[in-house]
């Protein structure tokens, strides 16, 4: 292994120790002490910290520069696994496996020694880094208020949470979160003739909106993917404890995505009416984004081909990425990163190899770009 590929592989694993999840704010707030023992090392970056909602953001960048001309984001919070033991990392293959290495602690890793060398080169560089902590729950309190409401902007932003090392994402879907309810009246489970089951009547509800939404589906779409509206049923439960009493109260919770020209409103009018609203319904909206178009610099592009020797593929994601923060204000931004898979698994892995290519690509852009606003001619 070279020097870099040995110190992003320690990053990496040091950082897939500490479990930063939503329900971890203590680890949470280790993960970002991580980042700031790194980060107060180098001499003329400014560093804010803030929070929201009990969720801490960390932006750096040049002193005395509020807006710089290249972001790089990152979020360090993880999905939940059963228990702590999960929180290991093992070198199999040529990958790191372990809880948050593709989603993106690795990717972390690199936007910090990217961060670190170009202002040790540099000082001064007009680039930035932010590190945030609730992506993976919607990132409201994260990305959204650092550009929402403390007015964070920048010229180009670097996201690596999407696409692969040679697949560049040019659009996601829109992104929306529903919680049903259904009230009904609890009875014993040997008389369901006395009231009308409330978990029978959401069951029924929510077969007719999959029965809609498999319509809805495209045999063929742009690039492959499945650009089309999907809709999937990823929580459902009753307060019940006891197995002969039929519940007085059910609820279930609807991720659904969907590309243009559907919108938010389009969609909460399509739940609305497939679920019908009353007689004991309620529907109550979590998360909703518009789908966002991404314009990745050709520079970038040219850039990826000549140190991959492979053509650059432009792809369409059914995820989404808190790239829709910044689209939103008609910032562009680049998202690829290195060759990860099992994502949210227990086998969730990036490729070493692949970190050390990412990096490279974003170091020579990154030079590139600076280089050509140095010598370009002032006015």
């Amino acid at each position: 292994m070279s020097e870099l590929t040995d110190r992003l592989t320690s990053l990496t694993r040091d950082l897939i120790l500490i479990p930063s999840t939503d329900r971890n704010p203590d680890e949470r707030a280790r993960a970002f002490q991580f980042f700031l023992n790194h980060l107060q090392s180098i001499p003329g970056v400014a560093i804010h910290r803030y929070e929201s909602g009990g969720y801490e953001s960390l932006v750096t960048g040049p002193e005395g520069t509020r807006h710089p001309e290249v972001l790089l984001c990152g979020h360090l919070d993880v999905v939940e696994h059963p228990s702590q033991e999960h929180y290991t990392s093992t070198i199999r293959d040529g990958r790191i496996y372990g809880p948050g290495a593709g989603d993106m602690k690795g990717a972390l890793a690199i936007l910090l020694e990217l961060f670190l060398k170009a202002h040790r080169e540099q000082p001064g560089i007009s680039l930035g880094l932010a590190i945030t902590s609730d992506e993976e729950i919607g990132g409201m309190h994260g990305l959204r208020y650092l550009v929402e409401e403390e007015g964070l902007r920048c010229q180009l932003a670097i996201i690596p949470d999407g696409g692969s090392l040679t697949e560049i994402t040019i659009a996601e879907k829109g992104i929306l979160h529903r919680r049903v309810f259904c009230r009904g009246d609890a009875a014993h489970a040997a008389r369901p003739w006395l009231v009308e089951n409330a978990l029978h009547r959401l069951i029924e509800r929510l077969a007719k909106l999959t029965a809609h939404f498999e319509d809805l589906k495209s045999p063929t779409g742009p690039d492959g993917a499945h650009w089309y509206p999907t809709c999937a049923i990823t929580q459902a439960h009753t307060p019940n404890t006891s197995i002969n009493r039929i519940p007085g109260r059910v609820e279930a919770s609807l991720d659904i995505r969907f590309p243009p020209p559907h919108s938010i409103n389009s969609m909460e009018a399509l739940i609305d009416d497939l679920l019908g609203r009353g007689e004991g319904l309620e529907i109550e909206t979590l998360i909703g984004a518009e789908p966002t178009e991404l314009d990745p610099d050709p520079a970038f592009i040219q850039i990826t081909e000549a140190v991959t020797d492979r053509e650059v593929v432009r792809v369409r994601a059914s995820g989404g990425s808190d790239a829709r923060f910044l689209c939103a204000h008609g910032t562009p931004v680049l998202l690829s990163r290195p060759l990860v898979g099992n994502l949210h698994s227990d086998n969730e892995w990036i490729d070493i190899a692949s970190m050390e290519t990412y990096f490279t690509i974003c170091d020579r852009y990154l030079r590139q770009r600076f280089q050509r606003q140095s010598t370009a001619p002032s006015s």
